[in-house]
């Protein structure tokens, strides 16, 4: 059996799943957009492709060094990285959540130059396990966001966190991308395109930056893969920054994440065949159930209908899917494209109101 571990210093190990791409109600999942905050710099982004390899560790590493901060909470340990001079730090839900679900009281952020402050948390979102902190002060220093699209398979990344709550500062350490896209679902947790690495990672890391060699962050270090006993076997997890930055950006602007639903469980359209469907698509999402009374039902989607678009949103992936479902909330008249025996069609529904 395998599990995975999210990674406060105290954390225990749930049993969730991980699923190179499974069926999950649209519901049920994290979004991982919306309109970009003007005022956020969580949008500010490259599509330039990193070096594959990182030549200079060390300068890297000092690159970084001083945006990244130790979190302290009653519930453990963790890590989290500044996006702005204003004070807004990322980190992960579970860092600053107890078990419960509920928000940790006191929340001490310390900087790299021994700098202690008292966090606001700005907002929370337990499906994608994304969190935003605010601290008071000056002198900070943001690290840019990279993208996560493009990726690839054995480009070298670098991690930087707080792990076992080491004395001396964080631990730092080098891997590459081991695979993209793994989705991690089981409630409340949801992450549809993960980042796998073989970067170590440990108790302590979880809300650190994942980083390329041209220092952008492109991920936020969440879990790692256990198997049976408890033994690491490499596989670490991290949030992708083009699933968290959206969520990021409604965070700081309104403090919550507010979700439209269609009502759909889907899969990858390459999984099509194991669901007992035949389609003629290369990209999409595919339908695989959709729930009694809900606004898929009422609009007459299918099971094995792939869904290709939302009121002009391109949807190529689940991804893209929950991009859609976060910029078009609840209430909202939406048109959705989608292929059925090889034609395109398109339903009028009114977007349901997902579980936050």
């Amino acid at each position: 059996m395998k599990r995975i571990g999210f990674l406060t210093a105290a954390a225990v190990i749930l049993a969730l799943g991980l699923l190179a791409a499974a069926c999950t109600d649209d519901d049920g999942g994290g979004d991982a957009s919306g309109t970009p905050s003007a005022t956020s710099t969580a949008t500010s982004t490259t599509e330039v492709t990193a070096d594959p390899v990182i030549e200079n560790a060390v300068e890297l590493v000092e690159q970084l060094r001083p945006s990244v901060v130790h979190l302290r909470t009653a519930q453990g340990v963790g890590t989290g990285f500044i996006i702005d001079e204003a004070g807004y730090i990322v980190t992960n839900n579970h860092v600053i959540s107890f078990d419960n679900g509920q928000p940790a009281g006191e929340i001490e952020v310390t900087l790299s130059d021994g700098r202690t402050f008292d966090a606001e948390i700005i907002g929370r979102d337990a499906r994608t396990d994304v969190a935003v902190l605010q601290i008071d002060a000056t002198g900070l220093k943001a690290v840019p966001l990279g993208t996560s699209s493009s990726l690839r398979v054995g480009q070298e990344v670098l991690t930087m966190g707080n792990a076992l709550n080491l004395v001396g500062g964080p631990t730092v350490t080098k891997g590459v991308v081991s695979a993209v896209n793994r989705l991690v679902d089981e409630s409340p947790v949801f992450i549809a395109d993960a980042i796998q690495t073989d970067a170590a990672i440990n108790p302590g890391n979880s809300g650190g930056p994942l980083v390329t060699a041209d220092g952008k962050v492109v991920g936020i270090t969440t879990a790692v893969l256990r198997g049976q006993g408890g033994i690491a076997e490499g596989i670490g997890l991290a949030v992708s920054i083009d699933l968290a930055k959206p969520v990021v950006d409604r965070l700081i602007a309104d403090g919550f994440v507010n979700r439209g639903r269609l009502g759909i469980f889907t899969a990858a359209v390459s999984r099509a065949t194991e669901n007992n469907c035949l389609i003629d698509a290369s990209s999409g999402v595919l339908v695989t159930s959709v729930v009694a009374d809900t606004p898929a039902a009422t609009g007459g989607l299918e099971d094995c209908d792939v869904i290709v678009e939302i009121e002009n949103l391109s949807v190529d992936n689940i991804t893209d899917l929950f991009r859609a479902l976060l910029e078009h909330g609840p209430g909202e008249t939406v048109d959705v494209s989608y292929i059925r025996d090889g034609e395109v069609e398109v339903i009028v529904v009114t977007l349901g109101k997902s579980p936050n």
